[in-house]
């Protein structure tokens, strides 16, 4: 990826129209820190490559650990922090438990991201 200079502002007037109608356009802090808390989920690959596998099925611990060539046990800790932010669902048939996204917004955000990483690599 390519180097990019961060140009600064060379004046000190504050243009108070435009930071008060940001201001008042923003969340709660609360619900910013959520948002973080969210993207911080999104920052570990193990995880990106769970919820990439269950966009196309639903999946058991014994399948994902296959797939990603992991142990059960590391897979159901991942899957703990996914379950715990809401980004994966359950259901039990018999013994088997099998893991699912928990709404479509999964896939719409990482969609965004992903799309976002192609356009970079094309540049």
């Amino acid at each position: 990826m390519e180097e990019r200079t961060i140009n600064t502002c060379e004046c000190n007037d504050i243009h108070e129209d435009i930071v008060t109608e940001t201001k008042n356009k923003m969340p709660e802090d609360e619900m910013l820190y959520d948002l973080a808390e969210l993207f911080k989920v999104f920052g570990d690959t193990t995880r990106i490559k769970i919820l990439y596998a269950l966009f196309s099925n639903e999946m058991c611990v014994c399948d994902i650990a296959n797939l990603l060539n992991m142990t059960q046990s590391a897979i159901s800790h991942q899957l703990r922090v996914l379950k715990q932010a809401r980004l994966v669902k359950f259901r039990k048939e018999g013994k088997t438990v099998y893991y699912s996204l928990d709404d479509s917004h999964i896939s719409q955000i990482f969609d965004c991201g992903l799309n976002h990483i192609q356009e970079i690599y094309k540049r």
